[in-house]
């Protein structure tokens, strides 16, 4: 059976990480947390988001603070992120894959109803046998996602030949939680320091992270 890619998306295939920080950023305004640098906020970044606000306020955000924090992050990020654009390359492999016989999909945290025309505007769609964003509330992790998205796709794909390549510690632990494999990439929201803990590939490019897919499920 072919490999199967799962990608991630924000600091994956989308470089929008100056976006995010700026957002951030706003966000962390209002609960009076000052600005941080993008390796600041790489170091220190975690998911569940609200473990991440948790550690910088020192105690749990009150529902109300959460919801401006969330709103603030979405109001700036929606202004900053038209000026992103594919991570270097991207596009490419994401051709030479299907070309080569594969299949792969894409998986994100981003709201489902945003996530899906912005692929589009790429002219990406068509590299995918799905596209899922979030459809519940923000700050989970990826793992019940991917469930779901396994689970839909069906036959299409073996979970035990499928690869999820993202840029986060909780995208390998949701792949390892199914069966499936998984390659972190060094260009989005963590450190190499924070993700080789994890016990799965850290590399610095997505040409890497794809020749490597090919190797692990062979």
């Amino acid at each position: 059976m072919r490999t199967h890619i799962v990608w991630d998306w924000n600091g994956t295939l989308f470089h929008d990480m100056e976006a995010v920080l700026g957002a951030s950023n706003a966000a962390f305004a209002t609960i009076g947390v000052g600005p941080m640098s993008l390796q600041e906020y790489r170091e220190q970044y975690e998911i569940p988001i609200p473990r991440f606000y948790q550690r910088l306020l020192g105690r749990e955000p009150s529902a109300q603070e959460w919801l401006e924090l969330d709103g603030a992050f979405h109001d700036r990020y929606r202004e900053l992120s038209p000026s992103c654009g594919l991570t270097d390359g991207a596009r490419e492999l994401m051709a030479d894959w299907q070309a080569a016989g594969h299949s792969q999909s894409l998986l994100s945290l981003y709201v489902h109803d945003k996530l899906v025309p912005l692929v589009e505007t790429f002219g990406l769609t068509g590299h995918f046998l799905r596209v899922d964003g979030r459809s519940g509330p923000a700050g989970g992790q990826k793992a019940e996602h991917l469930v779901r998205h396994l689970g839909a796709l069906g036959e299409q794909v073996d979970p035990a030949r499928t690869v999820l390549i993202g840029d986060a510690a909780d995208d390998a632990l949701a792949a390892l939680s199914v069966g499936a494999r998984a390659v972190l990439y060094t260009g989005g929201s963590h450190t190499r320091e924070k993700l080789e803990p994890v016990g799965v590939p850290v590399v610095d490019t997505l040409a890497e992270a794809v020749e490597l897919a090919g190797r692990l499920t062979r």
